[in-house]
């Protein structure tokens, strides 16, 4: 809580004073972090984004065939925590569960040659510890506009009518409405008129494995004009992300430490820019970890009452994939 308080307060500070910095954060906002730009190369950390990049100029072999093998875990380990999780929505504890796990994965490419080669709008590379190439924004302020968009909703692109079938899916429709009233919620925290500005758009991902289709809805409200003096405040009212927790968010949280059975760690927190005018952010999705040089895929996907637990299994492997064409 004292680290928390501290890096809110240093963000407020530095927001006040028009200075960048970048933040990581992780799920349990345990260890957050704060870095002025001039600190990235020093502590081993790329950041690429729409409008920043940390990146250095460098040269990199593209040609060479890509091997990623994945080892998902067994079914019926994760059918328990599925029923442990239904159990909860069952009795009223939640209403949408993120559920997650671990895929050891190998790989023939180390963490550097998978960032230089991925494509994703978000990237970070953290030492030899993590990597994250994210297709999802957390939130973006811009102006007086804080804008949000979670992402709910997967499925694999190969049938020409995946589209069609996605949005038509009742559980995939429970699913996004709960997290975009959450995320209005969340907003409304911080912001006024707040509003759904786009609803369930459709988004293509270019995977090894193929393409995947996503959908994601846009919610937006307005700051007051000195929000940059209360950034930090405004962040971390935020968190964690709604779209890789649920609803409500509190009590969810709580479940998915009892069931998961690992810490998430950096795994779906956030991070992001401040340029002294503007901030973006990303959720730490898609994301592969070291573990003394064995690399663990972690990934996962929202549990409501209408989810069948063959289907979530699928989708959760689904999301096992470097963005590399």
């Amino acid at each position: 809580m004292n680290a928390s308080k501290d890096i809110i307060n240093r963000m407020n500070e530095l927001g006040k004073n028009s200075s960048p910095f970048l933040f990581i954060i992780d799920f349990n906002v345990d260890k957050p972090l704060l870095f002025a730009p001039e600190e990235l190369e020093n502590n081993n950390i790329w950041v690429q984004m729409p409008d920043f990049s940390s990146v250095p100029e460098f040269k990199t072999e593209t040609g060479s065939q890509v091997h990623f093998d994945i080892f998902p875990e067994e079914f019926k380990k994760y059918q328990q925590a599925f029923h442990l999780v239904m159990d909860h929505i069952n009795r009223g504890d939640t209403y949408l569960v993120n559920l997650t796990a671990q895929t050891p994965v190998e790989c023939n490419l180390t963490l550097r040659e998978i960032f230089t080669r991925s494509k994703a709008p978000y990237k970070l590379i953290f030492g030899d510890e993590f990597l994250v190439f994210s297709p999802e924004r957390f939130v973006k302020i811009q102006g007086n506009t804080i804008s949000s968009y979670p992402m709910k909703g997967t499925i694999r692109a190969h049938n020409p009518g995946a589209g069609k079938e996605l949005l038509n899916d009742e559980k995939e429709l429970a699913e996004h409405n709960t997290i975009v009233d959450l995320i209005r919620s969340d907003l409304n925290r911080v912001s006024k008129k707040v509003r759904v500005k786009r609803f369930r758009y459709l988004e293509q991902i270019e995977t090894i494995k193929g393409p995947i289709l996503q959908t994601s809805s846009e919610i937006t409200g307005e700051l007051d004009h000195n929000w940059r003096n209360n950034i930090g405040s405004i962040l971390f009212e935020l968190l964690p992300a709604g779209s890789i927790s649920g609803a409500p968010k509190q009590k969810t949280v709580e479940i998915i430490q009892n069931v998961e059975g690992f810490n998430r760690g950096w795994f779906t927190g956030v991070f992001g820019y401040f340029d002294g005018i503007n901030l973006d952010s990303a959720v730490m999705i898609r994301f592969i970890e070291n573990n003394d040089g064995r690399l663990c895929f972690k990934s996962g996907g929202g549990i409501t009452s209408f989810s069948e637990c063959e289907k979530e299994y699928r989708e959760l492997i689904d999301k096992v994939y470097v963005p590399i064409v």
